[in-house]
């Protein structure tokens, strides 16, 4: 899990920094760390973590939003299969086809985003789902409505596939992450440079090596969940596929 291994090297870089600062305070001078030192070291680090607190409300504000979006989008991509289903059930049986193909496209959907989730980035490549669009498409233009009910059936099936293929494509171009790495690079740097000062002023005992242990893991853990969150349709904080899968139902009832 690639959230995994990047948690796991900010912890590391965080305890790097602390080792440091223990072994700065072993090797400095003893006028090197005296009070007046401390104190501008407290203010340069004081800055420091105010700046990182800024970088992290960022990053946790951008990947919520993004999850928050990619989900409500996954809601809205549901009912709209299931009100084009609905559409096509009171066309008549001449639509049959049509519902066939769109069970088809949505257990393909449920497949690629959360069954093998690293193919949504391929699908503009690939372009099997926008074949199946353009079929159920070419299903619809071949109907021929007798009656105003059809015509309406028509007209707002034809809308909702529009919606849906909006929705497919979207999703294909926000697969991609939305937390810049510079941003996690500066702001791994400015936490490690945060543990090195705490490392080299703090008192040598195991409640201090302790809190600075629990803090960094904390640091580690925060990140992880931001990137589990920059990544909804796989690892541990997933985007519930249950929307989908209840318009599949609907359209199999």
């Amino acid at each position: 899990m690639a959230e995994f291994g990047v948690s796991l090297v900010v912890y590391l870089c965080v305890m790097c920094g602390a080792f440091v600062g223990i072994y700065l305070h072993r090797v400095l001078p003893p006028d090197h760390v005296k009070a007046d030192t401390r104190e501008i070291v407290n203010l340069a680090t004081g800055l420091l973590a105010t700046l990182a607190a800024l970088v992290l409300g960022l990053m946790v504000a951008s990947a919520k939003s993004s999850f928050d979006a990619r989900s409500e989008e996954v809601r809205e991509t549901g009912a709209r299969i299931i009100m084009l289903d609905r559409s096509l059930r009171q066309y008549g049986p001449q639509a049959q086809g049509a519902r066939e193909l769109l069970r088809q496209l949505t257990e393909a959907r449920i497949q690629h985003v959360w069954i093998d989730p690293k193919r949504v980035g391929q699908e503009g490549t690939v372009g099997s789902q926008a074949a199946q669009i353009e079929e159920v498409r070419g299903r619809l233009f071949a109907l021929t409505p007798g009656n105003d009910m059809q015509k309406w059936a028509h007209a707002r099936a034809l809308t909702l596939l529009a919606e849906l293929e909006q929705a497919r494509w979207l999703l294909i171009e926000q697969s991609r992450g939305s937390i810049p790495m510079p941003f996690l690079v500066v702001l791994v740097f400015w936490t490690a440079v945060i543990f090195a000062s705490l490392g080299l002023f703090a008192p040598r005992n195991g409640t201090v090596y302790t809190i600075i242990f629990v803090s960094a893991l904390s640091v580690a853990a925060a990140i992880f969940l931001i990137l589990e969150m920059d990544q909804p349709f796989e690892g541990l904080l997933q985007i519930s596929s249950e929307p989908l899968r209840n318009a599949l139902e609907a359209i199999v009832r």
